[in-house]
């Protein structure tokens, strides 16, 4: 697929979601590739052009050795005071700290057992805990933290991945975020490859003829989101296929849907 300028179009007639099955557990140097495109074969599933493959970033941050054991972390002060504060483990406070540019927020809150802590993710995702997460990690006081740099992952599974079936594809590493002013998480896009971040409407028409001003659906995160329907915590099903999606590949970047500080009006 060659790359042009973003496009698509959302007039799709049927958009089919497909759980790739059989993805073993995944450990520190696996060919995460290999193992979906074995977990393909096994489930005689041809890739076909045009697919996007939604990609859990446990799954790609495990393969690449971003596991750690909390025993090897020292607290620092800050970390110590905060766990005081919070009711958490100092170490993965710790940890909390270094994959973060700022805290956000802090709170402790009245009904749970530990307080909560948004932080602005070294790569400039804002979101509980700089994404570091105790779930799906088969060892004990263990946690998963994000890839050091999701797009160059999904570019790098994206090619191998191609390069096996000869299908031309896009891939969306994802994680789940909470929402400001609602409840309930969903599924981000946190790495692309090939996949438009989001596709500016303005100029075209709504169904009534009207002219679009200031419409840009954010693709990536809508396929993110999408694809909670069918992976689950307990289902280890960790990549899902869409097909019939109409885009066109671009250089993107998930970093393109992160609103600019100088738009964001609640920064004090």
């Amino acid at each position: 697929m060659q790359n042009t300028t973003p496009s698509y179009n959302n007039d799709c007639q049927q958009v089919e979601a497909i759980a790739v099955l059989g993805i073993p557990d995944v450990q520190p140097g696996d060919d995460l590739a290999a193992q979906i495109i074995a977990a393909l074969n096994a489930q005689n599933l041809a890739l076909q052009n045009g697919d996007i493959l939604v990609i859990a970033h446990k799954v790609v941050s495990k393969s690449e050795g971003k596991v750690i054991d909390l025993e090897q972390i020292e607290a620092s002060q800050e970390a110590l005071e905060l766990a005081e504060q919070l009711n958490k483990n100092p170490a993965k406070i710790e940890v909390i700290l270094q994959e973060s540019t700022r805290i956000v927020r802090t709170r402790k809150l009245p009904n749970q057992d530990e307080g909560l802590i948004i932080t602005q993710h070294k790569q400039g995702f804002i979101c509980a805990n700089a994404a570091v997460d105790e779930s799906n990690v088969d060892q004990p006081n263990h946690v998963i933290t994000l890839p050091d740099d999701p797009d160059a992952s999904a570019r790098a599974l994206c090619k191998k991945i191609e390069d096996s079936t000869g299908a031309g594809l896009g891939i969306v590493i994802t994680d789940t975020f909470g929402r400001p002013w609602r409840m309930g998480l969903v599924n981000v896009a946190i790495g692309l490859a090939n996949v438009p971040s989001k596709v500016d409407l303005a100029g075209e028409t709504d169904a009534y003829g009207r002219e679009l001003r200031v419409t840009v659906p954010a693709l990536a995160d809508e396929l993110a989101a999408a694809s909670g329907l069918l992976m689950s915590k307990e289902g280890k099903k960790p990549v899902i296929i869409f097909r019939g999606v109409n885009w066109q590949p671009t250089d993107s970047s998930a970093s393109d849907l992160l609103r600019p500080a100088t738009e964001d009006l609640f920064r004090q």
